[in-house]
């Protein structure tokens, strides 16, 4: 057991690092290939493919089986690293991220399913708690680990470092995981996948490229909003008729599924678009390099890693879980609210104070809002629902960071149009585009308070307009029913024989080792 979950860390691992390792490493990587000007597409086919894949992985896994299909993707995400490490050209480099994406939505959401494969309910809560401190370890290892390999060996070993730790998870799901087989030929929702990656795709490029790329009038944000309403319509009356529904619409009757989905939205669009830009504020209000500003971002990150890990033994060991969340989104509640107090002359260990706030509060609801998701469900739905949920979260922290991003840039853009002399720093395109931390620090006391005061004053009121997020996602984990957890796993193999025969049997007849979910 303790190998095989190594292994389940280490796809994890593979996931969540691939996220946050090119923050730091890009600028290097799309000067090398002169393509700044693709810069975005770099991160937008990633988060697309592996957004799009998540209930896909998660449907297949319930119908199919879970063993093969995380072995399929991480020999995916693999072969993109091999791609993207020997990349030539930006077209090559894009082309390896949407290989990994297409596996890593499949590490994410299948390293969480297997554990509901193998781990009763009861005790899935300190496993998952782990899972969220794997998230917390890349976050900070990420960047700094970019950054070493950008200054030391190169770049490409950014790509590189996936093979080997690719290899350790193989071999874990290869000898160790051992789960029931399926039998029978799958139903494939073709026609579902194929609008849901439609919806996805047009909804991520028009959050995106919104009021950034494009005005958010431009006829081409304008046609990807209705192409992404008319393609989730369809989706939905596609879903009502097919016999296997990628997403199946008879979830979201379940009250729990629906308040852990919509609280996690909230969530992600808080969580992604509070710390999307924070590294890049430091640097610029509060003069420090990047690689400062990355270590920062530590206590918030090691407030997590603990808050998910003491989270999960808590619900091992009682069984109650319900608090948790809650106090999660009071306590992002507060961390925004701190964040928004924010000036320049603050002590940097009062920014690392309001993070770990920040961390403590995602720490206690991340992984729980998911260990909801799949109590409320039987375990042969279990890969869906979670799947499901972890879709609308990855739109949410999508969401989060493209609506922020364009609010910081054009308040940005309008704050030092007002405060800082055009031809102060050569130029009005010189002035505003070419900012950088060491030319601030350069610049003349004057015109560095300037654009200091700009910076602070561009961001830190967005972060009092997501307070509301985070409240209302605590307010909706009130009304959550807190079932009992399970305290040993169910195969569905004698439910499934019995419905063949349309013979009914409670929970009380069933035998004592195949425990039903709580439902």
């Amino acid at each position: 057991m303790v190998l095989l979950f190594i292994g389940l860390m280490l796809s994890m691992l593979l996931a969540s690092l691939n996220q946050t390792v090119l923050s730091t490493a890009l600028p290097t990587i799309v000067g090398e290939l002169n393509g700044v000007d693709n810069m975005l597409w770099v991160i937008t086919a990633f988060i697309l493919t592996s957004t799009i894949t998540m209930p896909i992985y998660g449907k297949l896994g319930d119908l199919m089986g879970r063993r093969a299909l995380l072995m399929a993707a991480i020999v995916l995400f693999m072969i993109g690293s091999v791609v993207g490490a020997l990349a030539n050209d930006m077209a090559v480099l894009i082309t390896a991220r949407v290989i990994q994406g297409l596996g890593g939505g499949g590490l994410m959401i299948l390293s969480q399913a297997v554990i509901a494969d193998v781990v009763p309910p009861r005790e899935r809560g300190k496993y998952m708690g782990l899972m969220g401190g794997v998230f917390a370890i890349a976050s900070v290892a990420g960047p700094l680990l970019g950054g070493w390999f950008t200054e030391g060996p190169g770049w490409r070993w950014v790509f590189w470092i996936n093979i080997p730790l690719g290899l350790l998870a193989l071999a874990g799901a290869v000898f160790f995981l051992k789960l029931p087989k399926h039998s029978g030929r799958p139903r494939l929702d073709l026609g579902g996948m194929a609008l849901l990656a439609i919806s996805t795709t047009a909804l991520v490029l028009f959050a995106t490229w919104g009021g950034s790329k494009y005005a958010w009038s431009d006829p081409i944000i304008l046609g990807l909003i209705a192409a992404t309403v008319v393609a989730a319509a369809a989706f939905v009356a596609v879903e009502r008729r097919t016999a296997e529904p990628i997403i199946p619409l008879h979830l979201f009757r379940d009250l729990n599924f629906n308040l852990a989905t919509i609280a996690g939205l909230f969530i992600g669009v808080a969580m992604f678009g509070a710390i999307g830009y924070l590294p890049t504020y430091l640097q610029m209000a509060f003069s420090v390099d990047a690689t400062t500003s990355g270590l920062l971002m530590i206590p918030m990150m090691g407030a997590l890693l603990v808050a998910s890990v003491v989270s999960g033994q808590l619900v091992s060991r009682t069984g109650r879980y319900k608090w948790m969340p809650i106090a999660g989104g009071l306590l992002v509640a507060v961390a925004l609210g701190l964040l928004s107090t924010l000036t320049p002359e603050a002590p940097l260990w009062t920014i690392c104070a309001y993070l770990a706030v920040m961390g403590l509060g995602l720490g206690l609801s991340m992984q729980i809002m998911v260990l909801i998701v799949q109590n409320s469900f039987a375990l042969r739905e279990v890969g869906t629902a979670t799947a499901s949920n972890n879709f609308f979260r990855q739109i949410g922290a999508t969401l989060g960071s493209a609506v922020v991003g364009s609010l910081f840039a054009s308040r940005l853009t309008g704050l030092l149009a007002e405060r800082l002399p055009a031809m102060a720093t050569g130029g009005e395109a010189a002035g505003s585009n070419s900012l950088t931390p060491a030319l601030v620090a350069g610049l003349p006391a004057p015109i560095r308070d300037a654009v200091i005061s700009s910076y602070n004053d561009a961001l830190t009121p967005i972060f009092i307009w997501m307070v509301p997020l985070a409240l209302i996602a605590s307010v909706l984990m009130c009304f959550v029913k807190e079932k009992s957890l399970a305290t040993s796993i169910e195969h569905d193999v004698l439910s499934e024989s019995i419905s063949e025969g349309n013979i009914l049997i409670t929970a009380d007849d069933a035998p004592a080792t195949a425990t039903s979910s709580a439902r």
